[in-house]
């Protein structure tokens, strides 16, 4: 993924986002797995998330995406989850006896910044240097 530029920004985010259906049922299978997929692909494009990868499992699902930083991590993630239910609940009303509480997805997730080459290490010697710099110019 590449630098991307917003209207009042530049921004490199990445994420790496994990949560399971209700109960961690295996109920991500067949076509219901598919339409997952489908959903959280468009869901992605509508919204201007760029996904690198994706994987269904049965019981949950990783995501490997960014988004412009005017979106909060929770709020993609409801986003996701919240459209994403609401159709898998309309197009599948069997998934209903699995997950007798009305409810599709957990409530949590796993949540994770992911960087290429700028790890924290890196981030931490370019402030002390930074830093240091400034307290140079100082003096």
């Amino acid at each position: 993924m590449a630098i991307r530029r917003g209207s009042h920004c530049v921004y490199d985010t990445r994420y790496h986002l994990v949560w399971a259906p209700k109960y961690r049922k295996w109920v991500l299978q067949g076509a219901i797995r598919e339409r997952v997929r489908e959903l959280f692909c468009e869901i992605a494009a509508h919204h201007g998330f760029e996904m690198e990868e994706l994987e269904v499992d049965k019981d949950h699902v990783h995501l490997f995406l960014s988004f412009p930083p005017r979106y909060s991590i929770s709020a993609v993630v409801g986003l996701l989850k919240a459209v994403s239910a609401k159709e898998i609940r309309e197009e599948f009303p069997e998934v209903r006896k699995q997950l007798w509480g009305g409810e599709f997805w957990e409530d949590g997730y796993f949540v994770r910044t992911v960087g290429d080459k700028v790890t924290a290490e890196v981030i931490r010697k370019y402030i002390r240097f930074h830093e240091a710099k400034k307290r140079g110019v100082d003096q």
